[in-house]
């Protein structure tokens, strides 16, 4: 009889600590849960280096016009979707700029498809209608390492010799073999055997986080920590753009309102507008030459 491909996988592993959780209390459930998690943060802490150097990756690979395409199924799909979403409004980039594919597509998000992952030619076809490029940026995210549909997919990349990370939470993972960066998050095995919505779903999240996070920092998307490349399309967005303006000139909020209106609501306009006393084309000019970096604008540097 042939053993199983899935085995040897630590988030498949029978969790030591968990074996009676069916016979404990609710309260020792959710402590048995709580304790069980402060791996993933040692988990993420082991693999800075990688995630830096993926960061770097998408730091010079986007502003050239090249994308970050994130690919997954089941958690690892909608981890990747979460963040796609998330990008626009955050950082300013536009949805073509990153997206998400999935193992069964968009409606997989909401309905688990089960049998979608294990279609690796489906996984290439996906990839493959994005017509990925050298600039590209490809980022396989999968627990166990191995699932076909996310195989597939980077194969396809890495035929169009677009950048790939592999993103896994499993030292043997077969990404290895395509990845430019590999992230590897040994979270070790989970509460509820084989459940990698938990730790190596956080883990994952986290990770996603501070890959992209720290890329659009070096790509002059904030100003200190400051969103200032927010898109102010409802109130509550267009209150933290009157916020960051408060912080960064020391305007009073209703100032803060008169230049943001000036400024046609581009914060980052605005703050160059007030610091270097500058109308709001030669702020737009000085940014466009400075990269579009607030930093750098309000030092003159190209």
């Amino acid at each position: 009889m042939s053993l199983s491909k899935w085995q040897h996988l630590s988030t498949e592993a029978v969790n030591p600590a968990s074996r009676e959780i069916d016979t404990l209390a609710l309260g020792e459930i959710v402590d048995v849960m709580v304790r069980d998690h402060r791996s993933v943060l040692r988990a993420v802490e082991r693999e800075k280096a990688h995630i830096a150097k993926a960061a770097g990756m998408l730091a010079r690979s986007l502003p050239k016009g090249g994308r970050l395409i994130l690919v997954g199924a089941g958690t690892s799909g909608r981890l990747g979707f979460l963040e796609a979403a998330e990008m626009p409004p955050t950082f300013g980039v536009s949805p073509d700029t990153v997206q998400a594919l999935m193992a069964g597509g968009p409606s997989a998000i909401f309905r688990a498809k089960e049998g979608a992952e294990d279609d690796a030619v489906e996984g290439a076809r996906a990839l493959g209608r994005l017509r990925p490029k050298q600039n590209d940026v490809v980022v396989g995210i999968s627990a166990s390492g191995i699932t076909p549909f996310v195989r597939g997919a980077v194969e396809r990349a890495k035929a169009a010799r677009s950048g790939i990370v592999g993103l896994t939470c499993d030292r043997r993972s077969g990404l290895k073999k395509f990845a430019d960066v590999m992230i590897t998050l040994v979270v070790g095995p989970e509460v509820i055997t084989g459940s990698t919505r938990m730790k190596a779903g956080t883990a994952t999240k986290i990770a996603l986080n501070i890959l992209t996070t720290a890329a659009m920092i070096r790509m002059g998307k904030t100003y200190g920590n400051l969103m200032v490349d927010v898109r102010a399309s409802n109130e509550k967005l267009r209150d933290r753009a009157r916020r960051i303006i408060v912080t960064a000139t020391e305007l009073d909020y209703d100032q803060a309102d008169v230049l943001l209106a000036q400024a046609h609501w581009n914060v980052k306009a605005a703050i160059v507008m007030q610091k270097a006393e500058l109308p709001r084309a030669k702020a737009l000019a000085r940014l466009r030459a400075s990269g579009d970096s607030v930093r750098k604008a309000l030092l003159g540097r190209r």
